[in-house]
């Protein structure tokens, strides 16, 4: 090589550091980064490591993990145990690759995330480099499939301390996700002058002084140029033509000038040899210097001799042939008419047809008239690629399928598959594209246009009244053709048509964003309406998201079983089944399997689906008391939302961090945070954030208490002693709108709504209904017995303990009622547990409460020293930074992390100190060295 010294003395570096690191190479197409890899590889193997060589493949770039599967190919064989965690999760994903058939789910059902995948690919290096350091060689990055590209990047951030390397080539003008990795790289620019008039004369050394001026000047220093070049010219002059000009021809890029010097080499071939490189070039065989990692997997060229002596190709891996460099692939391909192409792409079909997607691939390119039989197989593949992780390549199969479906009816449900698949994947206006403009003229009138663009306006618009109406609509015009109308449904006794299903929970939810009791009843009534067409999971949907207090009742069963086959099920329909569960306080049983997939669905595409995941994830810690991490979810559930353009969950994840900040005294925090939401949905008519907004009202005014604010934003929702139809927040501020009312003056209203609870048949709907049902009953009763009673059947409550927020309220006020009218020591087996339950929940206002009414019985205040084992390091030294009047941006540049990320740490720390403010942290720092003195 030449002029290469200071990437050399990098490489050099980079493979005999002691640890381990990744690096990507990023230069132009042709500048010699290929050269530099050999050259790494050829000095880690004198080093002792063990070399795995890789490269992307432009025919491979839609298969998901196609490229990671060719770089693990060749250490899987000495993997652990089939029944090893990590080997069940590469086996997830590598299915279809490694079998030629349908992907395997996981052990939880459907592609792993990420981070999953990432972590078992670590766990598959760390024992493939404990005998010998591993260096892990990737060429031609900006070809690998974006699902590959991301787990490369996750692991390549995580092999510091390791002995295990990664080197990745990109080209400067393709974009990747190596772009936005985070990863180190070298630039590889093109030679300085001197040095490429070096490498020209050493190469070329009877060069004419006129060509050689003319090829400096054209290859300005690219190497593959200065190589290419003067042959090039040669050859023209021999046949009597002018020396030509590589000049830059407005806007066409180098590579693609470059490509050009192999075109004439390529036309002289025998057609017979260009075909044959044709389908190594279509199916990424022979890929420049690296092997074909996977045997049999790409097709091997033969007979090819003529293009090994025109420099086209070389010998490769294993005897086959290999092109010499990736331009010229691009330059067969580019070169072939479009009929030898598609005659090329079948023959690859035929020699991948144990391959789902790959034969799937090539079908579609080398079909160019309808064909149901290709259009099956397309969809096949995309049913595949979707339980792998791959939503964007199913999308585009499932577009291809419906352009190649001989049925109107199929090309309308493939089309509409694909926007549904697309709208779940934070891609709102990618499936109402589809439906616009794939489908027929006046196609946007569709139900499948309008389910897409339905989709985008509530998600990104917050629109629900316009969106109700077309719904709507759409579903009526559905019910009324038939099964005649062909084009939504899948055959007589098919069952309840997909299209239509799905416009149906659409429905529902718009309904329910809307929270408006005529919208509500027009929705009912049309499903009523509807007849067996209504699905049994929808019914459930309708009943539990729309007034769980009048239809709620009898479904927390068929809620709580369905927990059982969360993995069996699609993700959205997870989602779905988990808002029923928050409805009917059942989330614990779901939270599990949605933490566990919450991140696999925001990394691999259903990004809309993950964000009401972690809705349903922030309160469920907010019900069980982890408001630490609540807080953590609500935040990135907000910054997901905005960097996706979905208002309508941004004003969400606003609205119940607002009813967070309630909860933990956090007044002012909470009324900017309402007062967002407020301006945001009180416009649109979005009853169901307004009603958490009032709900974190009367919240945060019970806990300061300034009870009559609170009383009057519990009766913006709904009167007391009934309970408005369709307002979801009603039975939930049960216990606030009974205690407003009694420290108002109001006792016969509270006594009215406890009394209307138990009418309503709340305790029977869910446990905590249940619970405070019972404790309102005990706060009101108009006696002793009645209410001792009561509140015995509260705290009895099987489930009372999962929601100790509600619990600790109940208490105090019973506790405080045992000490007007009985013994002080009753009351405090009362009190003193409701006081610990606030402060270890870290609620401001109720702990001043609890301990001014325990105060009240002759018990001294005390202020327990806070055990700081329960720290982490990290936590003990951000407190003490903070103690000391440090921001967080400096503890941050101190400690080298983000302010948010300083700021998450402290809340977290906070409830295990026992304080909910800043300011309180130096006290509660000094009572633990007090404590400790003595």
């Amino acid at each position: 090589m030449v002029g290469r010294e200071g990437e050399r003395a990098e490489l050099a570096a980079f493979v005999t550091s002691a640890t381990g690191r990744a690096l990507v190479l990023r230069g132009d197409a042709g500048v010699g980064k290929t050269s530099l890899l050999d050259h790494a590889a050829a000095l880690a193997a004198r080093q002792g490591h063990t070399v795995v060589r890789a490269a992307g493949v432009e025919a491979e770039s839609a298969l998901p993990y196609a490229g990671l599967h060719q770089l693990l190919h060749p250490l899987l064989a000495g993997a652990a145990r089939p029944d090893d965690g990590s080997r069940a999760v590469l086996d997830a994903v590598f299915g279809t690759v490694r079998n030629g058939g349908p992907g395997t789910r996981g052990a939880q059902g459907g592609p792993p995330s990420v981070m999953a995948l990432g972590i078992a690919v670590l766990g598959l290096l760390s024992p493939a480099s404990a005998r010998r350091p591993l260096l892990l060689v990737l060429d031609d990055g900006q070809w690998l499939d974006d699902s590959s590209a991301e787990v490369c990047a996750f692991v390549g951030r995580r092999l510091a301390g390791g002995p295990v390397k990664l080197l990745v080539a990109v080209r400067t003008d393709v974009t990747s996700r190596f772009d936005t990795a985070a990863l180190p790289e070298l630039p590889v620019a093109a030679l300085a002058d001197e040095d490429a008039a070096h490498l020209l004369d050493h190469r070329y050394p009877e060069l004419g002084r006129r060509l050689r001026r003319t090829v400096l000047d054209q290859a300005r220093g690219n190497p593959l140029a200065l190589l290419e070049l003067p042959a090039h010219f040669a050859s023209r002059a021999a046949g009597g033509l002018p020396v030509g000009d590589l000049a830059d021809e407005h806007g066409v890029p180098l590579p693609r000038r470059l490509q050009r010097l192999f075109d004439a080499r390529i036309a002289a071939l025998d057609e017979r040899v260009r075909d044959e490189l044709l389908r190594g070039a279509l199916d990424g065989a022979g890929t420049p210097g690296r092997s074909d990692a996977v045997p049999g997997t790409r097709y091997r060229m033969r007979d090819a001799d003529a293009a090994v002596a025109a420099g086209l190709l070389e010998a490769g891996p294993a005897g086959g042939l290999a092109f010499r460099h990736p331009l010229v692939r691009s330059a067969v391909v580019q070169t072939a008419a479009p009929a030898r192409r598609r005659a090329a792409h079948l023959a690859l079909a035929r020699f991948h047809r144990g391959n789902l997607e790959r034969r799937a691939t090539h079908l579609a390119a080398a079909t160019a008239d309808p064909d149901e039989g290709v259009a099956a197989v397309l969809e096949a593949a995309a049913e595949s690629a979707t339980r792998r992780g791959g939503a964007l390549a199913a999308v585009t199969w499932l577009t291809r399928a419906a352009e190649l479906s001989e049925h109107p009816a199929d090309r309308s449900r493939r089309l509409a598959e694909a926007a549904f698949v697309a709208g779940h994947a934070a891609r709102p206006g990618q499936a109402h594209r589809l439906v616009r403009d794939g489908l027929a003229p006046g196609a946007t009138q569709s139900a499948a246009a309008v389910l897409a663009g339905a989709y985008q306006s509530l998600y990104q618009d917050g629109d629900v009244r316009g969106t109700h109406g077309q719904v709507s609509a759409a579903i009526e015009k559905l019910r009324d053709a038939g099964p005649a109308a062909g084009a939504v449904t899948e055959g007589p006794g098919a069952g309840p048509d997909e299209v239509l299903t799905r416009l149906v929970v659409l429905l529902l939810a718009i309904s329910q964003y809307g929270g408006d009791r005529a919208a509500w009843e027009s929705t009912h009534a049309l499903l009523a309406s509807l007849g067996g067409l209504v699905t049994e999971r929808a019914r459930l949907y309708s009943g539990t998201w729309s007034d769980v207090a009048r239809f709620g009742a009898g479904w927390a069963g068929p809620v709580g079983r369905a927990a059982a086959h969360l993995p069996d099920l699609e993700p959205w329909d997870v989602a779905r089944l988990g808002v029923a569960a928050y409805h009917l306080d059942l989330l614990d049983r779901y939270r599990p399997h949605l933490q566990r997939v919450v991140d696999r669905e925001l990394e691999t595409g259903a990004v809309a689906t993950g964000m009401v995941m972690l809705h349903e994830i922030m309160l469920d810690q907010m019900a069980v008391g982890e408001w630490a991490g609540a807080e953590a979810t609500g935040l990135r559930g907000l910054d997901l939302a905005a960097e996706h353009g979905h208002h309508l969950f941004a004003a969400q994840s606003r609205a119940y961090l607002a009813q967070l900040a309630a909860l933990r005294g956090q007044t002012a925090r909470s009324r900017d945070l309402r007062a967002e939401v407020d301006a945001w949905a009180r416009p649109r008519g979005l009853g169901f954030l307004i009603q958490i907004a009032d709900s974190a009202g009367a919240t945060a005014a019970l806990g300061s208490g300034d009870h009559e604010t609170a009383y009057l934003h519990a009766v913006g929702i709904t009167p007391p002693g009934s309970f408005r139809p369709y307002a979801h927040q009603a039975a939930r501020t049960l216990l606030d709108l009974v205690e407003a009312a009694r420290h108002t003056g109001r006792a016969e209203q509270a006594r009215a709504h406890a009394l209307a609870a138990r009418d309503a048949g709340l305790p029977a709907v869910s446990p905590r209904l249940a619970l405070i049902t019972y404790g309102a009953l005990a706060m009101t009763a108009e006696d002793e017995r009645e209410a001792a009673e009561m509140f015995a059947r509260a705290e009895s409550q099987p489930d009372a303990a999962r929601f100790p927020f509600e619990l600790a309220r109940i208490r105090l006020a019973h506790g405080i009622r045992t000490s007007h009218v009985r013994d002080r020591v009753a009351a405090r087996r009362h009190l003193l547990p409701a006081a610990e339950a606030f402060e270890r929940l870290g609620a401001a206002g109720w702990t001043d409460r609890a301990r001014a009414a325990l105060h009240a019985t002759g018990t001294p205040p005390r202020t327990p020293a806070p055990d700081l084992t329960s720290l982490t390091w990290q936590e003990r030294r951000i407190a003490d930074l903070a103690a000391g009047g440090l921001t967080n941006k400096e503890i941050g540049r101190r400690m080298h992390l983000s302010p948010r990320t300083v700021g998450s740490h402290l809340y977290r720390t906070f409830p295990k100190l026992g304080i909910t403010t800043r300011a309180a942290l130096r006290d509660a720092l000094s009572r633990t060295g007090e404590a400790a003195a003595v």
